[in-house]
Formats: structure tokens, C-alpha cells, sequence
């Protein structure tokens, strides 16, 4: 076990650290979105900005989840903390849906105020969605890859908001460009866009957490590489039933296998030791597994 605990202790500092550079990246990105929007006079550009503007929040919080995730066990959780990086993806999500839907009011009622509300855009605001399609791509990238190799829910919501975030900026991009080309009300229509998208993005990172809460199983892939480990061990004739749990980014494990039933009892226990250490030592994201043995 003590193995496991020194790698969660690695994860941790992983996801602090991209979660860092992410904080970074979000404010000089808001920060200039929202000086080209104001320069520029486009709406999908501020829109643009303040998305960006609540990925600096979404970083913030789930550095804050992570750090309370990575906690020890004590007397008052025995299993742990691992749950509070589900809460923070759940507080995450909440945040996009209020930022989402503000963002998509603000287009809508300049659409239909029409006349003086639609303002062609200038060149300025279209250089600044195509810096931040592609700083916010490889953000997206970047920390996708770091949330893989963590196993970090929260993480890997900050991520996809990256991408969204990315998402956003085409849509701003492409309204700013029709408005420009003798369409001004696209630009308000690319802020309702880029209100979709952050949606959409909230439903996921929402659907995650979810699952995390409610004690969701492993994939089919993880399960069937459980099993083969289990029935790879000597002395084990089948496997009688197997659960796995999600706890936030780790995984819980309840194996019944069947051995001889005029085994003595120390053989037995010895056999679910065996199981109980190659599934444990197989993943670095099982943090206990359960065996229990029946006689054949």
C-alpha cells in the first residue's frame, strides 16, 4: 500500500502543477481578449474573454479540490478524501452553466435590440480568436495528457474546458469575420454559439462527477484486466462475482472466487492474499481490493 500512497503523492503534485500553468495561461488569455474586444468593439470577443475569465476560476477551484482530494485518512473519513475532487468538478460545472448562460442573454438581447446594439468589429478581435483557437488547442492537449496519467476527474474538466474554451474562440472567430464581411449581428450570434458550447461542456463535466458520486463501476476494459490477473493465480478455479467502484479518482475492488473446499484454512487465505496483491500492484488507481474466497 505504501507504494500506492507515494505515487497519489506524485499525481498530486502532477495535476498541481499543470493546474498552475492552466491559471497562468487563462489570465494572460482573458486579460487580452478582453482589452482586443473592448478595442475592437466585438461583443463574441468580450464573450470570448470572460469564458476565458472563468476558466481562471475553474483552474482556481480545481486546484482546490485536488489539494483536498490528495488529504490522508483520518479518524472522521477513514476512506479518505478523494471525493472532494467530484464536488469540485460538480462546482465547476455549476459555475459554466451560470457563465454560459449569461454570455448567451447578453447575444440574444443584442440581436433583438438591433440598430445602435450591432457594431461591425475590428481586425484586432479577429487576431485575438485565432491566438486563442490555438493556445487554448494545446492547452487542451496538455492537460488531457497530464489528467490521463493522474487519473484526475477534475482535471480532466479543466481540460475539456480548455477545449471548449477553444471552441468558443472558432465561433468568435467566424462571427467576427461575417461581421466584418457585412454582417454585423454575427458577431452577437457567434456569443450565443460559444453559450452552447460552454454548455455543453458543463453537461459532461457534470455527467463525471455524477458517476463519481454514485459509486459508479470501472470500464469493461479495466474489469476483464481484473479478471485475467485474479484467474492467473494459482489455486483460484473461477471467479464468483466481481464490483468495482469509483471514489473520486481511485477505484474500489470486491472479488468472490471459488477454491477446493478441503483446502486448510491458511492455504485459502494465502490464495486471496495472492489475488488481493497482483490486482492492487496491477493499478495504480485500485486503492484497496476486497477478496473473499468460497469453497468449491
Amino acid at each position: 500500500m505504501e507504494k500506492t500512497v507515494d505515487k497519489t503523492d506524485n499525481m498530486t503534485e502532477v495535476a498541481m502543477h499543470v493546474s498552475f500553468v492552466s491559471l497562468l495561461v487563462n489570465l494572460l488569455l482573458s486579460v487580452g481578449k478582453l482589452i482586443a474586444g473592448i478595442i475592437a468593439h466585438s461583443a463574441a470577443m468580450i464573450s470570448d474573454a470572460v469564458h476565458s475569465a472563468s476558466d481562471v476560476a475553474s483552474t482556481v477551484v480545481v486546484m482546490v479540490g485536488i489539494k483536498m482530494a490528495s488529504k490522508k485518512a483520518d479518524a472522521e473519513h477513514p476512506y479518505g478524501h478523494e471525493r472532494m475532487e467530484c464536488i469540485s468538478s460538480f462546482i465547476l460545472a455549476m459555475l459554466l452553466v451560470v457563465i454560459g448562460w449569461e454570455i448567451g442573454l447578453t447575444g440574444a438581447k443584442k440581436i433583438f435590440a438591433g440598430g445602435e446594439e450591432i457594431v461591425t468589429p475590428g481586425v484586432l478581435a479577429l487576431v485575438a480568436a485565432m491566438v486563442s483557437m490555438a493556445v487554448k488547442e494545446a492547452m487542451f492537449h496538455y492537460t488531457r495528457h497530464a489528467a490521463k496519467q493522474v487519473n484526475s476527474g477534475a482535471l480532466m474538466a479543466d481540460a475539456w474546458h480548455h477545449r471548449s474554451d477553444a471552441l468558443s474562440s472558432v465561433g468568435a472567430f467566424i462571427g467576427i469575420l461575417f461581421a466584418r464581411l457585412g454582417f454585423p449581428v454575427m458577431d452577437a450570434v457567434a456569443s450565443i454559439v460559444i453559450c452552447l458550447f460552454i454548455l455543453k461542456a458543463a453537461y459532461d463535466i457534470f455527467k463525471d462527477s455524477m458517476d463519481k458520486l454514485v459509486d459508479h463501476c470501472a470500464d469493461k476494459a479495466t474489469e476483464k484486466e481484473i479478471q485475467t490477473i485474479v484467474l492467473s493465480v494459482e489455486g483460484v478455479k473461477r471467479i464468483d462475482d466481481l464490483k468495482t467502484r469509483q471514489f473520486g479518482n481511485m477505484l474500489y475492488v470486491d472479488i468472490e472466487i471459488a477454491a477446493e473446499g478441503e483446502l486448510p484454512l491458511t492455504q485459502a487465505h494465502e490464495i486471496a492474499e495472492h489475488v488481493h496483491d497482483k490486482v492492487e500492484e496491477s493499478n495504480p488507481f485500485i486503492k484497496h481490493c476486497m477478496v473473499h474466497v468460497n469453497p468449491l
